[in-house]
């Protein structure tokens, strides 16, 4: 239910890629604040290896650098995600089509 604020990364408000690098900080695994970084500093999986944790994330094209989005996978086809201006941190059914996902 937290804000969503471009650039944020907690406690009271988050941005996508701040959203995953907190929650991934307090499991005590360090992830950059961008979610291209995030995308290349990670191992790499398909869609049918998700499991409740990983990244997922969305881009204009299958180049990493045309990321825009990341969420976090938490089972049944749902992310938890900061989405864009004027929404909150809450769960949502994968949108879309997502591009790409990482395992941390």
């Amino acid at each position: 239910g937290d804000p969503y604020v471009s650039g944020a990364a907690g406690p009271d408000a988050w941005d996508c890629s701040g959203l995953t690098m907190g929650s991934w900080a307090a499991a005590g695994h360090y992830l950059p604040h961008y979610s291209v970084a995030q995308y290349q500093d990670l191992e790499h999986i398909t869609f049918s290896e998700l499991k409740p944790g990983d990244l997922v994330f969305w881009g204009s094209s299958s180049d990493p650098n045309s990321i825009y989005h990341v969420a976090i996978y938490i089972g049944g086809g749902r992310v938890i995600a900061a989405p864009h201006t004027g929404t909150v941190v809450q769960i949502q059914a994968i949108w879309g089509h997502p591009s790409m996902a990482v395992r941390p």
